[in-house]
C-alpha cells in the first residue's frame, strides 16, 4: 500500500524544473522530485549520525576514508578486500 500524498507548491528555477521533467519518465515529474527529496532526507539523517558520531569519537581519518571507498568499489565489482592488490 502506498503513502497518502498531498499536493504542494514549490518553487524552482526554470532549467531545473525543466530538466527534471525531461528526465522524470513516465512515472512523471511529481514521483521525481519525491524520489529527489527523499534521497536529500537520507543524506542529511546520515550527516546528522555522522555528527553525533565525530563528536563522541572524533572525525574520521582520510585514509581510513578511502579505504572504505575501495572497499565498496571492489564489493560492487564483486571483489573480496585485497584481491585488487594482487593483480
Amino acid at each position: 500500500m502506498s503513502e497518502p500524498t498531498g499536493k504542494y507548491s514549490i518553487t524552482m528555477p526554470r532549467d531545473v524544473a525543466e530538466a527534471a521533467r525531461r528526465r522524470s519518465g513516465p512515472s512523471g515529474l511529481s514521483a521525481y522530485v519525491a524520489a529527489a527529496v527523499a534521497r536529500q532526507i537520507e543524506r542529511d539523517n546520515l550527516n546528522e549520525l555522522i555528527g553525533v558520531a565525530e563528536a563522541e569519537h572524533g572525525p574520521i581519518a582520510d585514509d581510513e576514508v578511502q579505504a572504505l571507498r575501495d572497499q565498496l568499489h571492489q564489493a560492487r565489482r564483486g571483489q573480496s578486500p585485497g584481491e585488487a592488490d594482487a593483480a
